[in-house]
Formats: C-alpha cells, sequence, structure tokens
C-alpha cells in the first residue's frame, strides 16, 4: 500500500507503536525470511506481559528455521484447501469472504489516499494489510484519523484472530505472534479510548 504524506511529526512513542503495527504487518503477510527471524530473534522484552510476550516470540524464533517457519505458516493460513486460520475482516465479521467489510476498508482507503500496490491480490481487510495502513498512518496521518481507522477496521474483529492465533497448538512460533498481537492491540484500544475525540 502507499499513503500520501501528509507531513506529521512522528514522536518516539508513535514510532514504536508503528514498529509495532509493522512487525506484525512482515510476519503475517508471508513465510518470515531467515533475516527476519534474526531480527524477531534479538527483540528484547521487559517485565509487562507484552514485553514477555516479545521475549517468547524472541526464543521461539532464535529455535525456527525458515523452512520450519514456511511450513507453519502455510499450514496456518493457507493448508490445501484452507488454513487452521483465515486471516481477514470480513470472514470474522460476516462470516463470509470479500464481504461488506471489506468494502468499507477499500472506501476508507481511497478516501485516505491509499493505493493497492501493483501485483499485490490479497483483498485489503487482510490482517498484515491493516497493520501495515496502522503503521502508514501513524507516520503520516493526526491522531483523530488513525483512531478512525483502527475503531473502524481493526477493533471489531483482530483481537479475536490474534487470541484465536495463540490457541492454535502446532503454531511454535505463530502463538508468540498472537499474544504480541492481542496484547498490542488492547493497549492501542485503550489508548484511543482516552484520546480526546475530534474530527479527522
Amino acid at each position: 500500500m502507499a499513503a500520501l504524506a501528509q507531513g506529521t511529526m512522528v514522536d518516539d512513542a508513535d514510532r514504536l507503536r508503528a514498529q509495532a503495527y509493522t512487525l506484525l504487518a512482515q510476519v503475517l503477510a508471508r513465510p518470515p525470511s531467515r533475516a527476519l527471524l534474526t531480527a524477531f530473534a534479538g527483540l528484547s522484552g521487559d517485565s509487562t506481559p507484552l514485553g514477555r510476550a516479545l521475549d517468547a516470540l524472541a526464543a521461539a524464533a532464535r529455535f525456527t528455521s525458515a523452512d520450519d517457519a514456511e511450513r507453519e505458516f502455510n499450514a496456518l493460513f493457507i493448508g490445501v484447501v484452507r488454513g487452521e486460520l483465515v486471516p481477514y475482516g470480513s470472514y470474522y465479521l460476516s462470516g463470509c469472504l470479500n464481504d461488506r467489510p471489506l468494502a468499507a476498508v477499500r472506501g476508507d482507503l481511497r478516501v485516505l489516499g491509499f493505493e493497492r500496490a501493483p501485483g499485490v491480490a490479497e483483498p485489503e481487510d487482510h490482517i498484515a494489510t491493516l497493520c501495515e495502513v496502522m503503521a502508514a498512518l501513524i507516520e503520516c496521518a493526526p491522531l483523530p484519523t488513525q483512531q478512525r481507522f483502527f475503531d473502524r477496521h481493526l477493533a471489531p474483529w483482530a483481537g479475536y484472530f490474534f487470541a484465536d492465533l495463540e490457541s492454535v497448538g502446532a503454531a511454535r512460533l505463530y502463538r508468540p505472534v498472537g499474544t504480541v498481537g492481542r496484547l498490542f492491540l488492547g493497549i492501542e484500544r485503550d489508548a484511543f479510548a482516552l484520546a480526546p475525540r475530534t474530527a479527522p
């Protein structure tokens, strides 16, 4: 996705938020490369629940090869007919793919100035795409715009997706990804709830 830059200043806290969304987008869009696994292995958390989840992700990445990560990704999200999880907003919100939630995402992306990158076939309500958009919005859009996109397209379903990812028994690498995603989105939701609501 590509967005129109608006010259918004980004502080350190927002930069960390954007990095968290980017981390989630990268590991959910495609099987992680060896380089990405190495980057994950270098993560270091703290004593908070999210910090401990990052430590768990780092530990899992240290003992996961790129081939194993690809097999796990394919089993979870691709499968022979379908993977164990379906990472699309339409599926979680309506039980069908390519339904009204996807149309709503596309409409908002057009208004925000985002365009589908050439060669990308995934529908825009894929969890990785939505995380990528949030990372971009943090860099180029004011907080109320970020909040509106989050409230409309992530808050209603993404927490359930990440909780489901946490519970998949065979997800050695992706179980801590689920924990990181669930906890991080909870922090985002709580922070947005405290933010003053103004027109985007």
